[in-house]
């Protein structure tokens, strides 16, 4: 009898201290890295949403890394060679099919369900994300490319605004007629966007061209990329465009863009980039559809998911990054402190809880989506590897033909050459 009795409660003791150890390994200090791109609007809210997650899980600490977007897939790309990437990565579609495929992120099916809530999600949604039928990425938000436009200058001046519908001809008379009712010595009516990859996808659409087709390549010819070149040339020698010395200044980001430099009243930006830039920008600014072809042509324009979470897939942390990457895109209270600052968010559970919490301007974003919902076109192939080292060369080739190094017909040639050899290396 005494035996069985110090048999149970050493089996009692034994079972209480497993059950202790369990919920030691399982409160063990995890530490995690984030990663994104974005203006100090982004990183403020990132960082409080990093903050409400490990107050929730306080074994779970979170370092943030951002840097703009011209420097962040130059890291980026080290990281991944040296097996360095952080935990939970900011991804875009333009880059998602390349690392997904060079087996740098992890699929995130099995998470579903578990870690991972997509209940709010449409399948749409979803399939934005997905690479070869797998999920390697969960979108942050809905959005559309985007005129952002001084309201105010425009309105002074007494110029007819870039609304819907305005053909790229329209654009240039109108922008051409700002710089000159301004008068200001430095201004011009728009930044120069030839070196614009979303602006020429959306310009070939309108002129039924793929800018990649589904096998890879490049969609245009010689003769288009041309044109496009022409029409920028034509729009600097107007006036209607700053010069491209001044253009140089702009970096990618929303800081030195040529509409918050005050160089220029239109930016070529993505709708969600409207809170960064109104937080820089004393003048009311709004939202415009691009440029649409000739008389009333359907909009090149997609929605499009604006950034997405992916998860490195040399992470220590799987479960616990897929938690923080869930929390994200699909918690309430994560969703309001967000906002609509990386686009109206994807879930509609979501979108729910932060619609009633929106501002004038967030109100405006939900607005413009909702707008341009019945007149965009459907989501295109996606960018093929080598799509990055594309659109380098867009911005080179566009800047040689603005210090008219190049004729548009040479510049033409001399870039489908170049991009025809950037991608067959991938």
């Amino acid at each position: 009898m005494d035996r069985l009795r110090v048999g149970r409660r050493a089996l009692l003791v034994g079972s209480a201290l497993s059950l202790g150890m369990g919920r030691a390994r399982a409160q063990a200090p995890v530490r995690l890295r984030s990663y994104w791109w974005g203006a100090k609007e982004r990183a403020d809210r990132t960082e409080r949403v990093n903050a409400l997650f490990t107050q929730r899980n306080p074994n779970i600490t979170i370092t943030g890394e951002t840097v703009g977007w011209g420097d962040y897939w130059t890291r980026l790309a080290t990281q991944a060679a040296g097996r360095n990437m952080a935990d939970l990565i900011q991804m875009d579609f333009g880059y998602i099919f390349e690392y997904a495929r060079r087996k740098a992120l992890l699929p995130l099916d099995p998470f579903v369900g578990k870690q991972l809530d997509l209940s709010g999600f449409t399948q749409s949604s979803i399939a934005g994300g997905k690479v070869d039928g797998k999920i390697y990425g969960v979108s942050l938000g809905l959005n559309s490319t985007s005129l952002i436009y001084d309201r105010t200058a425009w309105e002074k001046a007494g110029i007819v605004l870039p609304d819907w519908p305005m053909s790229w001809s329209e654009f240039a008379r109108r922008t051409a007629a700002l710089t000159k009712a301004v008068g200001r010595e430095g201004f011009w009516g728009t930044s120069d966007a030839g070196n614009s990859g979303p602006g020429l996808e959306v310009w070939l659409k309108e002129r039924g061209k793929p800018m990649y087709t589904e096998e890879g390549k490049f969609g245009a010819s010689a003769e288009d990329m041309a044109e496009w070149f022409a029409y920028w040339q034509d729009m600097r020698t107007s006036g209607a465009c700053v010069p491209p010395d001044v253009q140089a200044l702009d970096k990618g980001e929303i800081d030195t863009s040529m509409l918050t430099l005050g160089k220029a009243s239109v930016s070529f930006a993505n709708s969600n980039q409207l809170v960064g830039y109104q937080a820089l920008n004393k003048s009311r600014l709004d939202l415009a559809m691009y440029p649409a072809g000739e008389k009333g042509g359907k909009s090149g324009q997609f929605l499009k998911p604006s950034q997405f979470w992916s998860v490195a897939a040399t992470t220590k942390y799987p479960d616990e990054t897929v938690k923080l990457l869930s929390f994200f895109v699909a918690d309430p209270d994560a969703g309001k402190l967000l906002g609509v600052e990386r686009g109206i968010p994807a879930s509609s559970l979501v979108r729910e809880a932060v619609a009633p919490t929106l501002d004038d301007m967030g109100k405006r974003m939900l607005d413009y989506v909702s707008f341009i919902s019945d007149k965009v076109s459907d989501l295109p192939p996606p960018p093929p590897r080598g799509a990055g080292e594309v659109l380098a060369v867009l911005v080179r080739t566009n800047q040689s033909v603005g210090f008219k190094r190049l004729t548009p017909a040479q510049a033409g040639k001399q870039f489908l050459t170049e991009v025809t050899d950037a991608l067959s290396r991938g």
